[in-house]
């Protein structure tokens, strides 16, 4: 008999997707550990505590390697071989080869091209009536800044269509249109080394086709593409956007941060705690037997870190449900932490506060363009987010 899914002990009536923070609440309420069922994939361990979370993220018996699970053994990789999916020594050697370009130096480098770009996309804007933010700001902004990183063509096709393949990757509609979006995201990126090979230029994804296949298999390089090109972007657009959602759902908050802009990188990491846009870590699964938080996880197990339950623990947080940019401090688990703490966190804040500050100084009087509880917000096992956010400018 499976666990019930979060959906299922949500009270009668709550939409968990809209607002899943009661759901956590309860679950931590009675435990820091629960086993729940996530549809498209199965059961497993739900951690719901900072500290168990913390725990779990550091426990080397906790692989990411899926050849560790009970569910398969031929190892699962539909885009290659990548680092969220290795262990050390393979993910260390894999991490090396790639973290020199996610620096907060080089990331700090960058932003003359992010405002380069915030400020064309603000500039295609109407100076007055209504917009999606989504698409017209904060998909976009991201997106471009990848792309430039990893060398996808400048070109709307291809930026919008590997946009939409790996969405469907990160929060699957069904299971034939996820796997039709990994094979072609495959093929793309493919033929995307190939041509790098061919005509070299100064991008990353050329660099990485350059390296020595001892030290970069092709399911390795492939594997590495598909990691950057979509952890790159997704994650970053429902950071833009629900810091946005949550100031003007907050006019206190926004009334308090236009006041002081000096704020802007303190309502950029409460937005990560508050709504954070990795709701929860890939699975991993237990190598040998262990005791979590007292609770025993037998060999092949799966274990899930909510980081959103996680970062609203009142244990660490007092009012954890309140929005505040001016708390301090922030210790957040919304880019995990250890090991597999998230390699692009500079470039994404960096571009989420240039994105902000620009936005409020081009539309100092920006408002929400509907009532919050007509927006619809997507949800995965992984990451949530908003597909729209419509804006009143001015």
């Amino acid at each position: 008999m499976r666990a019930p899914t979060l959906d299922e002990l949500a009270p009668e009536g709550h939409d968990f997707e809209a607002d899943p923070y009661p759901v956590y609440a309860a679950l931590r309420a009675k435990g820091p550990v629960h086993r729940v069922h996530l549809p498209q994939t199965g059961d497993c361990w739900l951690v719901v505590s900072r500290d168990a979370a913390r725990a779990a993220l550091t426990d080397p018996r906790l692989s990411n390697d899926i050849r560790h699970s009970s569910w398969e053994t031929d190892g699962g990789h539909a885009l290659g071989v990548n680092m969220l999916q290795s262990d050390p020594p393979q993910h260390t050697r894999l991490r090396r080869l790639v973290a020199g370009h996610f620096t907060p130096a080089r990331a700090a480098a960058l932003r003359p091209r992010i405002e380069e770009l915030a400020t064309t996309l603000l500039a295609d804007l109407p100076a007055e009536g209504t917009a999606d933010l989504v698409s017209r700001y904060a998909l976009p902004l991201p997106v471009a800044v990848i792309s430039d990183i990893l060398g996808v063509p400048d070109t709307e096709t291809d930026r919008t269509v590997f946009h939409d393949w790996s969405t469907e990757l990160v929060m699957p509609t069904s299971a034939e249109a996820t796997a039709g979006a990994a094979a072609a995201l495959a093929d793309y990126l493919t033929a995307l080394t190939a041509r790098k090979r061919a005509a070299p230029d100064d991008t990353l994804l050329s660099e990485l086709a350059e390296t020595d296949p001892e030290s970069l298999t092709p399911d390795e390089l492939l594997g590495m593409a598909f990691l950057i090109l979509v952890a790159g972007h997704e994650t970053t657009v429902n950071l833009i956007s629900a810091t946005v959602h949550s100031l003007l759902t907050h006019p206190g908050q926004l009334t308090l941060l236009r006041s002081d802009l000096t704020l802007i990188g303190a309502a950029v990491e409460e937005s990560l705690r508050y709504n954070s846009p990795v709701h929860g870590t890939a699975l991993r699964f237990a190598a040998e037997p262990l005791i979590l938080a007292d609770t025993p996880i037998s060999p092949g197990d799966a274990v899930q870190v909510s980081l959103a339950a996680a970062s609203r623990d009142p244990l660490h947080f007092p009012s954890p449900d309140r929005f505040d940019v001016t708390r301090r401090p922030t210790p957040h688990l919304a880019f995990g932490h250890g090991l597999h703490h998230c390699l692009g966190a500079p470039l994404a804040r960096t571009e989420a506060t240039t994105a902000l500050h620009l936005l409020l100084h081009h539309h100092p009087h920006l408002t929400l363009a509907t009532t919050p509880t007509n927006l619809t917000w997507r949800a995965s096992t992984l990451l949530r987010g908003l597909p729209e956010l419509p804006v009143r400018l001015g």
